[in-house]
């Protein structure tokens, strides 16, 4: 080495140093989480500012003192993020994380176990194990056979449950023989509003989008069981090979529950895997008051949920739990010889690594943990309720005003859009006027970092889409949602009617 200093001194820190890096930082968070909601949500800054504040330069020869090199990613972050913690997010389907999560993260990585393997993260991989089983508990997916794996989100929640449900469902072994090995084509069924992961399962693992049929909705905005049946039927007969029907539990648009009872004697009769896209909307299953809204859940061989929606946990925090976890393991599960996670104790340890796709990985169960405790049941019970009641409230409000136009409201998602009342009804660009207009007026509420709203088509209609996870949301966000989509609303459409003639 050229220089004096000692290798450790690169990385290490003193325990002074880190005592003091920590309590500044946790000093700035508690400064930020406070004000949150006087900040605007997003600046809505162009990638050449963000690109300024950062000094886009070379990689750096020499190193940075922490303290230095803290104060300045503190400001960065929190002078160009978009804020989903504020009580105006209520955009897509991402929480406002608890702060109990940050510390758990910190603990988490400060640790830092391999989560792949049970020898190598003993007390996480047990908390991990205990988290699965909250989890199923809290839904009502009970059974002593039941298991699951957390992941990173939705998407790999999905993914494993339907990489799963093929290997259980496969005419011939898999593993062994490959797609190129089926005699007919593996068909995979849901409903017309499915999270677009389904399709990226179909082409990333090798059967194309083309074995994805997409189920039109009955007038309750729900996968049409009978027409659902009536493509099983046609596919057997043109001689495919169904394998999966997904129910989606929460759908991303409307929040809609599938009829999962009814897809469930579909999968028994048919000998179908069973599958719920509940990344969203399965927490609410907890309540006794949708008891009949979730019934059928239990019948369902995989699930997938994310605590990092309607959990109010931090990212990442995505999960998956099947009635069997005997499925998983012979999905994923492989023992080359350079594995050595057997050995130790008489009572084997879970090896999570035969779960999922992930061998590496990280402790994102423990915030999960720490939540499941802090909040416990009852309290979840009540920041999901309350949720449904700030998105029915927001339903009401807009069904009240002579200007908006309630569309949907089902678990925290409504959906609403702005139609001026002097807009001629016999107009043939009427509709196409309304929604160009709101497409126009969503882009305006999302950047004036007041309100973050998102989209929804439904029924050809471009609606603003508010989804509602949030503990820091209240009944006046709803009011100040309405005030804000009027004004500008108005403003829009005045803008926008030369362009039509009206």
């Amino acid at each position: 080495m050229e220089n004096n200093q000692d290798r450790s001194d690169f990385l290490e820190m003193k325990p002074e140093e880190f005592g003091k890096a920590g309590h500044k930082l946790i000093d700035d968070i508690i400064s930020f989480t406070r004000s949150i909601q006087d900040k605007p949500i997003t600046k809505a800054e162009n990638v050449g500012i963000l690109r300024e504040a950062l000094s886009m330069k070379p990689l750096p020869e020499y190193g940075t003192t922490l303290p230095e090199l803290f104060d300045k990613t503190t400001d960065l972050l929190i002078d160009h993020s978009l804020f989903n913690g504020h009580p105006g997010f209520m955009g897509y389907i991402t929480s406002s994380a608890a702060p109990a999560g940050a510390l758990a993260d910190l603990l988490a990585a400060a640790v830092n176990p391999n989560c792949g393997a049970g020898i190598l993260s003993p007390i996480a991989t047990e908390i991990e194990n205990q988290t699965i089983q909250w989890l199923a508990e809290f839904i009502g997916y009970n059974s002593d056979d039941a298991g699951g794996v957390l992941v990173s989100g939705g998407n790999m929640a999905n993914f494993t449950g339907f990489l799963a449900g093929r290997t259980a469902k496969a005419p011939i072994g898999l593993k062994e023989k490959g797609l190129a090995g089926l005699e007919k084509p593996m068909i995979v069924y849901c409903s017309k509003g499915t999270h677009t992961w389904i399709e990226k399962a179909a082409i990333l693992f090798g059967h194309g989008s083309e074995a994805v049929r997409w189920i039109p909705h009955n007038s309750q905005y729900q996968m049409d069981d009978e027409k659902l049946e009536s493509a099983i039927i046609s596919d057997i007969e043109a001689g495919f090979q169904p394998f999966m029907i997904v129910g989606t539990a929460g759908d991303v648009s409307t929040g809609m529950v599938d009829d999962l009872t009814g897809i469930a004697e579909l999968s028994r009769k048919y000998d179908l895997w069973f599958h719920i896209d509940g990344a969203y909307g399965v927490p609410a299953a907890t309540l006794p008051e949708l008891k009949e809204t979730f019934k059928g859940l239990e019948s369902a061989d995989s699930i997938a949920i994310d605590p990092h929606k309607w959990l109010y946990c931090p990212l990442e925090a995505g999960g998956v739990l099947v009635k069997k976890r005997q499925d998983l393991i012979n999905a994923f599960s492989s023992h080359p010889e350079y594995y050595n996670f057997d050995a130790g104790p008489e009572q084997p340890s879970v090896n999570f690594y035969e779960y999922g796709l992930q061998n590496s990985r990280g402790f994102r169960a423990l915030k999960v943990w720490i939540a499941l405790q802090q909040a416990g049941r009852t309290g979840y019970q009540t920041l999901i309720r309350e949720d449904i009641g700030l998105s029915q409230l927001l339903f009401e409000l807009a069904d009240k005003h002579p200007e908006l136009e309630a569309i949907t409201q089902s678990l925290s998602i409504t959906t609403f859009r702005f139609v001026p009342e002097d807009i001629p009804t016999d107009s043939e660009t009427r509709e196409k006027y309304i929604n160009e207009l709101n497409e126009t007026l969503l882009n305006k509420v999302t950047l004036g970092g007041q309100m973050f709203v998102s989209n929804a088509i439904v029924d050809g209609n471009y609606c603003l889409r508010s989804c509602i996870v949030n503990f820091r949301t209240n009944q006046q966000t709803m009011h100040d949602l309405i005030n804000i989509v009027v004004k500008e609303g108005r403003e829009t459409d005045s803008a926008l009617r030369k362009k039509y003639g009206f």
